[in-house]
């Protein structure tokens, strides 16, 4: 299928099959021509000018800012928002608050001693606590140092580097399509949530108490791995009996890609987390928390810039538009479509297409092997498709808001010119 100079860079942007910082940032200029009044006061704003330094002089206007933006789609539950500057930052501070939130549980009224004082300075307990955090295999939190330890997606990124003594459990692997495995998937994640619940206990014996769980809704950067929601709200259940907090890491599902603004509204829980993470198509960093996690003095959790307050006023707009044009219904009706599709094909070449999945676009289906993964994303990309590789042999699909059901007939017949050429 041919098509002119506009429709492939249309479809350059549109089709932003790999998850970018700057998504919605294209978005907006995507659709600079119906909303260019609305940015363009936006940048006109002194914020862009002067960025002030948060943690220590905010500007008089950065709660009202804060509300307008962040705070109008708090998870269910939270009321407080840390900002940050990205997503690696937003989760190790994150961890912190949850590290602080337990020793004060453990300590109860009394103040820190002076032996805690003394012995954090040097990197000893019972200063510096040997806590654990509990992660996923799979799983993708960043690159920073605790972050990192929680990291388990790809060898390039923890070769070399030291990390924490910190328990791993097994993510579900389900098999699809799901209405042909329900049993046989019920089964693994009932094994998945016993590992769990095992490793909680053993590193509460190995003298490393787990003061927090942290997990992705769909684990994204290791390949797109799904599981129920009835997983997670035992997840959620596990963490509250052992007294961890439970960290849901939204970096990459948050913004309204899975057909609702946050992932893990498809549990259906009123308190489906203790501390919310976010980043990328949120434009800013940062964590949504319990009041309970509120660090108790100042300068705990802290930085230089702590964010940025431009992106927060990018991000009222962009809520604005996804508000006014529906986009989280448009999502889900082209997810629909983008689903169906990738069945079909996957119908039309069993040898090369398996593990259609996905919620909204956030989707993706597994290749026969990496080579042909390869192949596949070069030739799309000749064809003005950008596709992104995740997990071992994955290809994730993750289109901007606007994303149309007009759109996805075109993504896949480009799809399917493609994948004839390798039959």
């Amino acid at each position: 299928m041919n098509f002119n100079t506009s429709w492939s860079s249309r479809l350059l942007l549109f089709i932003t099959l790999h998850v970018t910082k700057c998504e919605l940032r294209m978005w907006i200029v995507a659709t600079s021509e119906q909303y260019e009044p609305a940015c363009v006061s936006v940048v006109i704003n002194s914020t862009f000018v002067n960025r002030p330094a948060l943690g220590i002089l905010p500007p008089e206007n950065f709660p009202d800012k804060i509300s307008e933006s962040l705070l109008s789609v708090a998870p269910s539950g939270m009321s407080r928002v840390q900002t940050m500057a990205c997503g690696s930052c937003s989760n190790e501070n994150a961890f912190k608050s949850m590290f602080i939130w337990y020793r004060n549980k453990e300590r109860g009224q009394t103040a820190p001693s002076d032996q805690d004082l003394s012995t954090c300075m040097v990197n000893q307990a019972p200063g510096c606590p040997d806590l654990s955090i509990l992660s996923f295999m799979g799983s993708f939190h960043g690159r920073t140092m605790g972050c990192l330890a929680t990291t388990h997606s790809k060898v390039i990124h923890k070769l070399d580097i030291p990390s924490f003594d910190w328990p791993i459990a097994p993510f579900p692997r389900l098999q699809y399509p799901l209405e042909e495995f329900t049993r046989e998937n019920a089964q693994e994640e009932s094994r998945c949530l016993e590992e769990v619940e095992d490793l909680i206990v053993k590193w509460r014996q190995k003298g490393k108490p787990v003061a927090g769980i942290v997990v992705e809704p769909i684990q994204a950067e290791g390949g797109d791995n799904h599981a129920s929601p009835d997983f997670f709200r035992s997840l959620r259940n596990i963490a509250r009996k052992h007294g961890s907090a439970f960290h849901v890491d939204e970096v990459q599902t948050g913004g309204g890609t899975t057909g609702k603004f946050w992932a893990h509204e498809h549990w259906g829980m009123d308190d489906p987390a203790d501390i919310v993470s976010f980043s990328k198509k949120l434009l800013t960093g940062g964590y949504f928390q319990r009041d309970e996690l509120q660090p108790d003095k100042p300068y705990r959790i802290f930085n230089t810039w702590m964010g940025d307050p431009s992106k927060n006023l990018f991000l009222a707009e962009v809520l604005n538009v996804i508000h006014r044009e529906n986009l989280l219904e448009e999502v889900t009706r082209s997810g629909k479509a983008l689903l169906k599709g990738l069945y079909e094909l996957q119908g039309q070449y069993p040898n090369i297409l398996s593990r259609a999945r996905g919620q909204g676009t956030f989707c993706a289906v597994d290749i026969c092997d990496d080579e042909t993964r390869n192949s596949i994303m070069l030739k799309a990309r000749d064809k003005g498709v950008i596709l992104g590789g995740c997990g071992d042999r994955s290809i994730r699909f993750r289109p901007a808001l606007v994303f149309k059901e007009y759109h996805v007939h075109i993504f896949l017949n480009i799809f399917s010119d493609v994948l004839a050429q390798l039959k």
